[in-house]
């Protein structure tokens, strides 16, 4: 601009310094023309002057419309990106609408099948019964919203080998097959509602399930560490354990840390043959502590009492009480979890029948007991050796009493797959007699098991 300006300066004072007057003139009247037409011609410049400088402050003013470089610009961008400045927003995007109702898919609950096959060879009956589908479960599972989920297990069990009957308990039952025990019975085995994670710690369950009474009760056939139940499970509750309808409810004692309390209180219709032909109510605590003593071990100490009333056909009725101790032990080291463990656990029990109302002769009361006692432990990732005693009296006549020993080695094919070889010596009111057996255990479908 300094430029412009000394151009403009060096013009005017040409034209300042231009004579005007003509050759023939009065030089005084000459130079006081040329004095007015020099003033007249300043002036002008002046205000040519003036204008140019007012039109190059409105240039000076005006936005560079160059063409931007594109070189320039990306070196823009990088150094805006080496600084960490945000990209500029773009405009927020109209809401999708998402509708909440759920697929078909979702609808339908997770199945399950389990299976439990059996191939044994008794003493004394070699070629008789070697080959059983004992068991087949159908499991439907499903969270029903956010605070329950329900559960229903059917299962189809038949009659054959491998059975252990002590006292004779199950001969009528045999007799509902035919003579090569073919046959069955088809049943909903536990079918039930359940509110979870409810304040203060508490569960509850509606429906049929299987009871709280010590540990293995609660366990499934499939998942025993044997082929069966205990002996005084069978003897006191049937083949197939205690399991009623009624209500359950489970708290857990907010004590946090290594140690654990929990309790379970549960009503049910009585259906079972501890009770006889009686169908009133049965009532059932459990109490259960858990002391984690280390990284590897923990001890678990368990009491479960039972009560209701046992009634004959005749219509006489006894109070019909039973109380189950059980106690455990586990030893697992983390950094060998999946290769070492140790599982070893006890329980007693008495059943005490006495008097109560009595519409006709009244039954005899009694007290009788029952006894078992496990070991497991883990060789490797896929290998199990266990060994278990049973002991129990019979309910019945308490002066006969029933023990079983029973080695088993088991191997896991897969999570899905266990094959089990078991030897069970058996001695009761038959006499001592031996069967060898081998379980072949499979899973089909999530099957998730609760939290016992």
């Amino acid at each position: 601009m300094n430029g412009h300006r000394l151009a403009w300066l060096a013009l005017a004072i040409v034209l300042l310094g231009t004579p005007r007057a003509g050759a023939g003139q009065d030089p005084v009247r000459a130079d006081s023309m040329a004095i007015d037409s020099l003033r007249a011609e300043v002036a002008r410049m002046q205000a040519r002057i003036d204008s140019l400088m007012q039109a190059l402050r409105a240039l000076e003013e005006l936005p560079d419309t160059a063409p931007e470089d594109p070189i320039a610009r990306l070196r823009a961008a990088a150094e805006e990106a080496a600084r960490g400045e945000e990209a500029p927003k773009q405009a927020p995007e109209e809401p999708e609408f998402v509708g909440r109702q759920r697929s078909l898919q979702a609808l339908n609950p997770e199945i399950s099948v389990t299976g439990d096959i059996l191939a044994s060879i008794a003493e004394g009956d070699a070629n008789q019964n070697n080959f059983s589908a004992r068991e087949f479960e159908f499991a439907f599972q499903a969270a029903l919203d956010p605070y329950s989920r329900a559960s229903i297990f059917v299962g189809h069990h038949r009659h054959g080998p491998g059975e252990l009957d002590p006292f004779g308990a199950g001969e009528e039952e045999e007799e509902a097959e035919d003579e090569h025990g073919h046959g069955g019975v088809t049943e909903v085995e536990e079918g039930y509602v359940q509110w979870v994670n409810l304040p203060g710690g508490f569960g509850f369950s509606l429906g049929k399930f299987r009871q709280r009474l010590g540990t293995y009760n609660r366990w499934h056939a499939h998942a025993l560490p044997g082929q069966s139940y205990f002996l005084p499970y069978q003897v006191f509750f049937g083949e197939e354990g205690l399991a009623q309808a009624g209500v359950s409810v489970h708290w857990l004692a907010p004590t946090g840390g290594d140690v654990a309390y929990e309790g379970w209180l549960e009503v049910a219709q009585s259906d079972n043959p501890f009770f006889g032909t009686s169908g009133r109510l049965s009532y059932l605590a459990h109490l259960n502590a858990f002391w984690q003593t280390s990284p590897a071990t923990y001890v678990e100490l368990g009491v479960s009492g039972l009560t209701g009333t046992f009634e004959e056909d005749t219509g006489s009725t006894l109070t019909n009480r039973f109380l189950h101790v059980e106690a455990g032990f586990n030893w697992r080291p983390p950094e060998r979890a999946l290769y070492r463990e140790v599982n070893i656990r006890g329980a007693v029990m008495v059943n005490d029948r006495g008097p109560g109302s009595a519409a006709g002769p009244a039954p005899e009361g009694y007290t009788a007991l029952g006894a078992f006692g496990l070991v497991e432990a883990r060789l490797g990732r896929q290998w199990w050796v266990g060994s278990r005693f049973d002991w129990v009296e019979n309910p019945i006549d308490p002066a006969q009493t029933a023990w079983l020993f029973a080695p088993t080695l088991s191997w896991w094919q897969s999570e899905w797959v266990r094959i089990r070889a078991e030897y069970d010596l058996l001695d009761g009111l038959g006499g001592r007699r031996g069967l060898f057996l081998i379980q072949t255990t499979f899973a089909m479908g999530p099957h998730k098991h609760e939290t016992y």
